[in-house]
């Protein structure tokens, strides 16, 4: 009955073993190596001792990442893991492991973690976004995440900032070639950027806080921007709870402030979603890939 998750980060690699209670029994983190080869090696040495550690031997795999599988081949795309681009990881990770496995865009991991039992259990249409290195989504409508005909759902990030400034266009270039994309305006590393000053993101809004005028200008044109990404999503899915997640999910400003800023621009009168932080924070990728395989009987 142990199920194990491995969350695939940008900077980052975890396993996790979970019972059927959803418990962590087992949890281990590693910096991404950075390279096809090696982060094999890495995942497939994490489950080992996760394995381990819970007492267990041949438990079902989740595996969470960056970008997904293509319909057509199966190789990844759209990972801003750009290394994983073009290869086929969930095969060469089934070789490693000598066992089957099922693979998911690593936000639509976080939006099913959160939907089961997590900051937004018991609503039935959920999206999740991760403000992290990069920035994804997921879709989850009764229980059951949504990623669409060519495996895209969510993937919000790619779309261009909706009613953009004059001063905001054609907009920074991002890795994956176009203009303007949520993911150079959103993403943590953006804020820090958009500032100008040298500091990280966290800094940034540590100086906002303190009543920096340059840092206050930046939190409030980032928390415009993604309010105006978000009321774009609303408009599409209506969603009862907006879930953040990623570094940036842990600046409690934006849960005081993006509800106005949303409601803006969606097209109604009434706006009564919430936005919540992720109930799990940054065990949420590995709890929703464990997730992928249900339990034996249903759960």
């Amino acid at each position: 009955m142990i199920r194990i998750g491995v969350d695939f980060g940008g900077t980052k690699i975890e396993a996790a073993a979970l019972d059927a209670q959803g418990a962590v029994a087992a949890r281990r983190r590693t910096p991404n190596p950075r390279g096809y080869d090696a982060a094999i090696r890495v995942v497939r040495d994490l489950i080992g001792a996760v394995e381990q550690e819970a007492g267990v031997a041949g438990a079902s795999v989740g595996v969470g990442v960056p970008g997904s599988p293509s319909p057509g081949d199966g190789r990844i795309r759209n990972a801003n893991s750009t290394y994983l681009n073009g290869r086929p990881f969930q095969a060469d990770l089934e070789e490693a492991l000598g066992r089957p496995l099922r693979l998911a865009n690593d936000a639509n991991c976080l939006a099913l973690s959160e939907a089961v039992d997590g900051a937004a259990a018991g609503e039935r249409v959920v999206f999740a976004a991760i403000l992290g290195t990069g920035c994804g989504g997921g879709l989850v409508v009764g229980g059951a995440l949504v990623e669409g005909r060519n495996a895209i759902g969510g993937e919000w990030g790619h779309n261009p900032l909706p009613w953009p400034r004059a001063d905001e266009y054609p907009g920074p270039v991002c890795w994956c070639g176009r203009h303007n994309c949520m993911e150079v305006w959103v993403a943590g590393p953006s804020l820090a950027r958009d500032h100008g000053g040298g500091l990280t993101a966290e800094a940034v809004v540590g100086a906002a806080l303190a009543g920096d005028a340059g840092a206050s200008a930046a939190l409030d044109r980032y928390v415009d921007r993604l309010g105006r990404g978000l009321a774009s999503v609303c408009n599409v899915v209506d969603p009862d709870v907006i879930v953040l997640g990623g570094g940036m999910s842990n600046v409690e400003a934006l849960y005081d402030r993006l509800p106005a800023a949303i409601a803006t621009h969606v097209f109604s009168e009434v706006f009564t979603t919430s936005v919540r932080r992720a109930m799990h924070g940054d065990s949420s990728g590995v709890r929703g890939a464990a997730r992928l395989w249900p339990l034996e009987g249903g759960g």
